[in-house]
């Protein structure tokens, strides 16, 4: 049996638990996206950051919803993310910017010609050290075959540690480079940035080959 071509790109699913309506995340996988799937809009302005998807699909008719309130708060955390919104058919909700609308019933050949415009474009932005590639324009870094979508934060964190491969950066660099700050009290921040980070470069994140912490002073990529 032939597999789908894997498509670069990360959908992340809200859906609810109403059997009316059918989930999209079998589908789209088949389709070669990489999908996942959270039940909630509390759930995906958690997860949001981590993931970074590339689009975002609310199906608010499995959610008994019109999905506005949950669209305009995921806007607020993320203003370019594009979302489609999938609402009954007797919903009366337009196109409002990045969101588009869609309404039951529609094929999943459908949904998929709709994202698929809403996907980045090849970058030719592109910075290579060792085995990490990061391109800027589409969001993105490769490493040793794994391919992830970075915030903008994790990106201008991880373009820093490239324009110094094999040097020490220290903490309060990456502070006023990366949050544009003096202040270095809140180190749980850039904790976590690293560790999501090592996460999608890593082989393994709680080994780290490549992203290095030199105790008290910062972190150095060995490339």
């Amino acid at each position: 049996m032939s597999r789908a071509k894997s498509i670069d790109a990360t959908v992340l699913i809200i859906e609810g638990k109403h059997a009316d309506f059918p989930s999209f995340a079998i589908p789209l996988q088949k389709k070669g996206f990489d999908a996942r799937v959270v039940k909630s809009g509390a759930q995906a302005l958690a997860q949001l950051e981590e993931i970074a998807p590339d689009v975002l699909v609310v199906n608010a008719a499995s959610m008994r919803s019109s999905g506005i309130r949950i669209c305009k708060k995921l806007q607020e955390k993320d203003e370019e993310l594009p979302i489609i919104l999938i609402i009954d058919p007797d919903k009366n909700v337009s196109d409002d910017g990045p969101i588009l609308v869609l309404r039951h019933p529609f094929t999943i050949l459908k949904l998929t010609n709709r994202i698929k415009p809403l996907l980045p474009s090849d970058g030719n932005n592109i910075i290579q050290e060792g085995a990490i590639r990061l391109d800027l324009d589409r969001k993105r870094v490769r490493c040793l075959g794994q391919n992830t979508r970075l915030t903008p934060r994790l990106i201008m964190l991880l373009q820093t540690l490239m324009e110094h491969p094999g040097e020490v950066v220290e903490r309060e660099e990456l502070f006023k480079k990366v949050w544009e700050t003096d202040y270095t009290g809140d180190t749980r921040t850039l904790d976590v940035h690293i560790s999501w980070l090592r996460k999608a470069i890593e082989p393994n994140p709680t080994k780290p080959k490549f992203l290095r912490t030199i105790r008290g002073v910062g972190y150095r990529l060995d490339v």
